[in-house]
């Protein structure tokens, strides 16, 4: 799929106030971490994406994490409902964008869904059902975007987009979790190897494909399959669970 716009919010100083239970959460460099979010900026420039940065808002330790609060798909923006009453608010400087540029309809209570669960598709969307998302936000999206809606169950992760990406090419980066899932039958996959899994979470955008700098042989499998792979540095943002998809909502 092809992007030309980017919404993107820098990390401010109470990122080390971010929701994870990360060991490395202590080691947090908020420094580093604004370092790697320009990085990606600069990357998603290159491509060709227009960048909508949002001002910065400390309010909210994950506010950097923008993908969680909207889902924007063909003509259409879906408002999401975080899970945590902790970030209730992030979504709406996000919402006052996309009104400009898009019909846009919010979820409703007691529904809770979170953009890092829903993999878009050239026809449908896939949703996990997970920690962030319910079975009611998953309706609600295939209503308010008038698509096909498929859920994936499992309670037990945060994201669905944490164990899988869609790379394009009728093909999907996933985890040995997921490898044999029945709603991804129809897909190539290629298998994040295990000390790997962090780079499950992989930003398919113009051609090109982000990955975290840090796993090289997932790199190297998803190279191989025939997609232009760019390392980017994302130590900061695992950290704080977060990853590459997290960090924009594209449109």
């Amino acid at each position: 799929m092809r992007y030309q716009f980017a919404i993107t919010r820098e990390p401010g100083p109470t990122l080390d106030g971010c929701i994870s239970d990360h060991p490395l959460k202590k080691y947090l460099n908020i420094g580093l971490a604004r370092k790697q979010h320009q990085d990606y900026c600069k990357a998603l420039e290159e491509l060709g994406i227009e960048l909508i940065r949002l001002p910065r808002d400390d309010r909210y330790p994950d506010g950097c994490f923008v993908e969680d609060t909207a889902v924007v798909y063909k003509r259409r923006a879906f408002i999401t409902r975080l899970a945590l009453p902790s970030r209730w608010g992030e979504e709406e400087a996000v919402m006052q964008i996309l009104k400009g540029k898009f019909l846009v309809i919010q979820a409703q209570p007691p529904a809770t869904i979170e953009g890092g669960d829903v993999i878009q598709l050239e026809n449908k969307l896939i949703c996990g059902i997970t920690q962030r998302t319910t079975i009611n936000g998953a309706r609600q999206l295939q209503e308010a975007l008038r698509t096909p809606v498929i859920t994936l169950t499992n309670e037990e992760i945060l994201h669905l987009k944490s164990h899988i990406s869609y790379l394009g090419n009728n093909t999907m980066l996933v985890t040995e979790q997921f490898a044999n899932h029945p709603v991804l039958k129809d897909y190539q996959k290629l298998i994040v190897p295990k000390f790997e899994k962090y780079a499950a979470n992989a930003l398919a955008v113009n051609g090109v494909v982000l990955m975290a700098k840090a796993f090289p042989k997932t790199q190297e499998i998803v190279r191989e399959a025939g997609f232009e792979v760019w390392p980017i540095d994302t130590t900061e943002f695992e950290k704080c669970a977060g990853a590459l998809t997290c960090l924009s909502i594209l449109f």
